[in-house]
């Protein structure tokens, strides 16, 4: 049976209030829509962990610094509920643009220091834009837990300190990055992709990987960092925004892989800014 979407937050809140008067625990898995089997296999694990699953989509004025990526950004909400409907979730929550952001809305949630650099130094505004949003879809929804995917690690990151930090009781959910078979990551961005930018986009994830391997062993991370950048570029990226080794749990730089890291990256293709990360092993120290 195909989802109820609701698109105000009244009777969002007066389904959400049955709930919580049952005892029920509640799951939100935020989106922007556009679903592919990466938000599919959130939905799978928020079935899991709860009673009752909340899917929502919005595409978020206040996280697009490019005007014409929200342009393009696909809207597919009848795809969306058939994609959803084998999963048995409760409701789909598309709110009107007012129910987010009504007349007169002048509150903006910023995170300083988790997101500087990485895609907060490429999108200027764009995660005051995703705290905002979460802040608002965690009080609408009266979730207990929202799941996230890894794929946008510091997004991750960010959502979870906006949770701790305002004390929304919430528990943040990361849930792994779902691949194809070739190893890219999927993302909605990848069926702006042309057929042969689409060959050649699993090269990022091959020159991460590479890196990975040889920073576990002992390689210096600057130089296997620029091999992989080399290699990225060799493969007929455009750009290579970043390529950073950082701590997986303060998303500090990291020089030396002496603690559980993520190698992050950003590359330009066929006009696609394709984003991944990988977890990176420390060194292990010779017997």
């Amino acid at each position: 049976m195909t989802a109820p979407i609701l698109r105000q937050l009244a009777d969002l809140r007066a389904l959400t209030k049955t709930w919580q008067q049952a005892g029920e625990r509640i799951a939100v898995v935020p989106t922007m829509g556009a679903l592919h089997d990466g938000h599919l296999s959130l939905v799978k694990s928020a079935k899991a962990g709860a009673d009752r699953v909340i899917v929502t989509i919005f595409v978020n004025p206040k996280q697009f610094n490019n005007p014409d990526d929200l342009a393009n950004y696909p809207r597919t909400e009848h795809d969306d509920a058939a994609k959803l409907r084998p999963y048995g979730v409760d409701v789909i929550y598309a709110p009107d643009a007012d129910q987010i952001y009504p007349e007169g809305f002048a509150t903006n949630v910023s995170v300083s220091g988790i997101s500087a650099g990485l895609c907060g130094a490429h999108r200027p505004g764009h995660f005051d834009g995703v705290a905002t949003v979460v802040t608002k879809l965690f009080l609408q929804t009266s979730a207990d837990q929202a799941y996230f995917g890894e794929k946008d690690y510091q997004q991750l990151m960010l959502v979870r300190r906006v949770a701790r930090d305002l004390d929304i009781p919430i528990d943040v959910v990361g849930c792994p990055t779902v691949r194809e078979a070739d190893g890219l990551a999927l993302s909605s961005r990848n069926t702006h992709l042309s057929d042969s930018a689409r060959a050649i986009a699993p090269a990022l994830h091959r020159a991460m990987d590479r890196a990975a391997a040889q920073i576990t062993a002992g390689a210096p991370v600057d130089d296997s960092l620029e091999q992989a950048r080399a290699d990225i570029l060799a493969a007929r990226f455009a750009d290579v925004e970043y390529l950073e080794l950082r701590s997986a749990a303060t998303l500090t730089p990291m020089t030396l892989a002496n603690a559980p890291a993520r190698l992050l990256a950003a590359a330009m293709l066929d006009g696609v800014r394709l984003i991944d990360n990988i977890a990176v092993a420390p060194v292990t120290p010779p017997r």
